[in-house]
């Protein structure tokens, strides 16, 4: 069974919802989330507030959604580095890598999107939650591989070492921290990313 996302009703695999979805996203990229409302949309889409409503509970469940599809890209590319054939130390690093380059990206090419994303943090949305839960499944997996492998050390209990290498993403794909430090947020990825494979050798 298709599991329904956070506020969005009827049946999940609606034309219309697509529809509408892309439509949002548009505007959004235009006018800025937080500016927009449901009546606004409905009116940049030439559809009802009430027709809308029967799809979304809210602004924020469309948000949501556009949110969800902005993650899905991003974990479609750490899912990339899981399967490639390297060790899991480069797939650590390869990871932190790919989080600094889409965040800057988004924040530069698509900074109404960046404010999206944002949002989804600072109010802590089920997109965003699901997502630092995926993330977190994606560190714990390569780490148990590495263990495996001989590659890290085994003392730290594992869930301790997982969260302590999502904290040290925080600084190169929170929206709110990543714009401060873009011109050197390739080479402080690299740097973190060598210090955490430092600590975690055996």
């Amino acid at each position: 069974m298709t599991r329904q996302p956070s506020g969005q009703r009827g049946p999940v695999d609606h034309e219309r919802r697509d529809q509408i979805i892309a439509a949002a996203h548009e505007h959004f990229r235009l006018y800025g989330y937080k500016k927009t409302t449901v009546a606004d949309l409905a009116k940049a889409i030439g559809l009802s507030t009430a027709y809308l409503y029967k799809f979304f509970e809210s602004k924020k469940a469309i948000g949501e959604a556009i949110c969800s599809l902005c993650h899905n890209t991003l974990l479609a590319d750490i899912q990339s580095i899981v399967k490639d054939s390297i060790t899991p130390p480069e797939k650590l690093r390869k990871i932190f890598q790919s989080l600094a380059h889409n965040g800057a990206e988004l924040f530069l090419h698509d900074r109404k999107m960046h404010d999206i994303v944002a949002s989804a943090i600072e109010e802590k949305w089920h997109a965003a939650i699901a997502f630092d839960q995926e993330l977190s499944g994606i560190i714990r997996h390569i780490l148990l591989e590495g263990r495996e492998q001989g590659e890290f050390e085994r003392k730290t209990p594992i869930d301790e070492a997982c969260r302590a290498i999502v904290l040290t993403l925080q600084p190169i794909r929170h929206p709110a921290l990543l714009e401060y430090n873009l011109e050197t947020l390739d080479d402080d990825a690299t740097m973190i990313a060598n210090l955490v494979l430092r600590s975690l050798a055996p």
